[in-house]
């Protein structure tokens, strides 16, 4: 019989096993998942570990001594693998818009707004007695260990993994929900947003049809459910696509309220988009990738203690900042639209992405890679690309919108400046920009205390008209013109 040692936060565990055995699945054997971006197909290296003893890794592309991919590391023998520290300093947005003038809760004593990201989770408890918001919590969603964005947890779900998907983030609710409510105890009443997936995901229902055209979701929710023996709400999701959070973020905007033409975007993992236009919501969602939120690059990592969450010029050189003034570990999706800006000014990076050097210095053993510059490259082209569509097909330009709300964690933290620089917002709007905070947590605060918000919420959904971008040859023209950088539209 042979052994793993894990070394982790500077505890140590033993499992015991026979034959040959992949990392990954000793490492859950102990309860443990690396994150898996890539899904696991050993191509983002987000899962690297220290790993010594009797092993074999096919293909091995790390440089540094022992430095193995726990999703393709074979375990032979005795071995000891050494985990990254957990970084529990994780900074999630949580902030959220006034709460309604008028309070008309939901029926209980203590409800709770949960809004499950594809990235994070976020929790807030509020007294249904007289509106008092008694707890917030929030922490990374742990299907990230899965994969990094929808269509790749979409495929493991249908591989047999929906059990765990769904056990994943139910527990993961749970333990914020206790986390917040430690002084109050758990609420009796809930309102859950999400995007699509998210949603099949928690209610454990099969998403095997957002996997294929014509992605017709066989629910949009606007379904009350139960969890945790209690009474849950879900709000409606617009399409396969466009889930219950921009939907509760468009009822936290008010922007369907107003008699003027405006867009919403929530620039994610989910590029998810919302134009208001004489009576019209019109909507649709673009794959961007997990960039924005740090996976998927080199050194990307989300907004922990050390992460670079800005860069500027100053005199010519390259200066950062860091989450919690600490040394750099990486950098967060707010500080990679930065260096890449800085870059541009700089003349290190060029419009067509190509670098001057093999990579972009910022602090200490942090730079950019090429890859990493093409990821936000196709990033930052399909959010444009998806904006210009909805204006489009909405008959305005951009010159006729008036407001430009920006939602999610993300665009929280987002230099309008430098999205503008690297073209990933056009300039006519740099002015109009509103950032909201965590809108869709917002919303769902709002109907956990206004009870009439509800049907609000079920005549923004009806009042929408998706625009489908796959398969679009005017998309896929725009999406190539806006590959370059610095282009405005």
């Amino acid at each position: 019989m042979a052994e793993l040692t894990i070394i982790r936060n500077g505890n140590r565990i033993t499992v015991p096993f026979e034959g040959a055995v992949l990392l990954d699945t000793l490492l859950e054997k102990a309860g443990i998942r690396t994150p898996h971006p890539c899904g696991g197909r050993g191509s983002c290296g987000k899962c690297s570990v220290v790993l010594s003893g009797d092993v074999s890794e096919p293909n091995a592309a790390e440089k540094r001594a022992g430095v193995r991919l726990s999703c393709q590391a074979m375990i032979l023998g005795d071995a000891t693998v050494v985990l990254p520290d957990e970084n529990t300093d994780q900074q999630i947005e949580t902030g959220t818009a006034e709460q309604p003038k008028v309070l008309r809760p939901m029926a209980g004593t203590l409800g709770a707004a949960v809004d499950i990201g594809t990235t994070t989770v976020a929790v807030k408890l509020f007294s249904l007695e007289n509106g008092e918001c008694v707890g917030t919590a929030a922490g990374l969603n742990p299907q990230g260990t899965v994969a990094a964005d929808v269509m790749g947890r979409i495929e493991a779900a249908m591989k047999g993994e929906l059990p765990l998907l769904q056990k994943q983030i139910t527990d993961a609710v749970k333990a914020l929900l206790e986390e917040a409510g430690r002084e109050v105890g758990m609420p009796d009443v809930l309102v859950i947003t999400g995007n699509t997936t998210m949603l099949y995901l928690l209610t454990g229902r099969d998403p095997a049809c957002l996997s294929r055209a014509p992605f017709i979701a066989d629910t949009l929710f606007d379904t009350d459910t139960e969890l945790y023996g209690q009474r849950v709400y879900l709000p409606p999701c617009m399409n396969a696509f466009v889930g219950a959070d921009i939907t509760t973020a468009v009822l936290s905007s008010g922007m369907c309220e107003k008699d003027e033409v405006s867009l919403l975007c929530d620039i994610g993992t989910n590029g998810e988009m919302a134009l208001w236009k004489d009576g019209v919501l019109y909507v649709t969602s673009t794959a961007a990738g997990p960039a924005f939120e740090g996976a998927g690059i080199s050194c990307g990592c989300g907004s922990v203690r050390g992460a670079i969450d800005r860069v500027w010029l100053e005199d010519g050189e390259i200066c950062v900042h860091t989450l919690g003034d600490a040394e750099a570990v990486g950098i967060c999706g707010s500080g990679l639209i930065d260096a890449i800006a800085a870059g541009l000014e700089s003349e290190q990076i060029d419009e067509t992405g190509a670098m001057d050097d093999d990579e972009l210095p910022l602090s200490g053993d942090v730079a950019l890679q090429p890859q990493d510059i093409r990821a936000v490259q196709l990033a930052k082209a399909a959010i444009a690309a998806g904006m210009e569509m909805l204006a489009e097909t909405a008959g305005v330009s951009m010159d006729e919108i008036k407001t430009l709300y920006i939602a999610g964690g993300f665009g929280s933290h987002l230099n309008v400046e430098s999205a503008v620089k690297i073209g990933l917002l056009p300039e006519t709007l740099s002015d109009r920009a509103k950032i909201l905070g965590n809108a869709a947590l917002s919303g769902a605060v709002q109907v956990l205390l206004d009870r009439d918000a509800r049907g609000v919420l079920s005549t923004i959904a009806a009042k929408s008209q998706h625009v489908n971008l796959g398969g679009n040859p005017k998309f896929n023209e725009k999406y190539i013109d806006r590959m370059f950088f610095g282009d405005d539209f």
